[in-house]
């Protein structure tokens, strides 16, 4: 699906917008609902800085390891990010150990091409200064460390494995769509993207009656019968 699929194009995008509309929160809900419980992401990923706010898109996986090498810089860490268009998430998977895996510079360079955020299976750096571009990340640690030298790029747009909230790793395609919020990170199949979105704007709006009746006396038990646990 990476090789075709174009995730800057009006149909992809208009999705991409309608997903920031909805929660993960509700997002987990329905994938538990669909038989697919476990695609939540662990609960270290955390959104730098704490106001990063929502971010949602297209999964651009790259992969690496920790790794001594020489040299001033990591080419293909260059290669990998040269690649991602609008509406993608950079996915970067590899178990960083105390390392950055990129900072403001990068990340000002995924902004230009686009790019909607980054998650990011290691650390980050550069905080203060990502915040300015208001540029959406959520790392597992933040960390002074620069990755040169240490943290390789070995592949890009291959699946990532990623630690998860109710099973060890997580399996991020090219392509799956990626949020996360104030609640954590979550990963949609790619073939489920449109039915989960569909389903959770329902019950988006299904919460937003709720609320409505209970800020106007209804009580918690009458709503419940009304409109079933939500």
């Amino acid at each position: 699906m990476a090789g075709t699929f174009n995730p800057s194009a009006p149909a992809a995008e208009a999705l991409r917008q309608r997903y920031l509309k909805v929660d993960t929160a509700t997002v987990a809900d329905v994938l538990d609902a669909m038989g697919h419980p476990d695609y939540g992401l662990a609960p270290e990923f955390t959104p730098y800085p704490a106001s990063a706010g929502k971010m949602a898109g297209w999964a651009y996986t790259i992969c690496g390891e920790m790794r001594p090498y020489a040299g001033g810089g990591d080419p293909d860490k260059m290669k990998a990010v040269d690649g991602l268009r609008p509406g993608e998430i950079s996915v970067w998977g590899g178990e960083g150990e105390g390392v950055c895996f990129f900072g403001e510079l990068i990340a000002l360079g995924m902004k230009v091409r686009g790019c909607a955020g980054a998650l990011i299976d290691g650390g980050i750096r550069d905080i203060h200064w990502i915040e300015k571009q208001n540029f959406p990340v959520y790392a597992r640690y933040r960390t002074p460390v620069q990755s040169i030298g240490r943290w390789k790029v070995t592949a890009w747009q291959t699946p990532v494995y990623l630690p998860g909230a109710t099973v060890k790793r997580v399996v991020v395609h090219p392509s799956d769509f990626v949020m996360a919020d104030v609640d954590g990170a979550i990963v949609v199949p790619a073939a489920l993207a449109d039915r989960v979105l569909a389903e959770a704007e329902r019950l988006t709006a299904t919460e937003v009656n709720i609320r409505a009746e209970l800020d106007a006396g209804a009580t918690l038990e009458q709503v419940l019968s009304k409109y079933g646990h939500v």
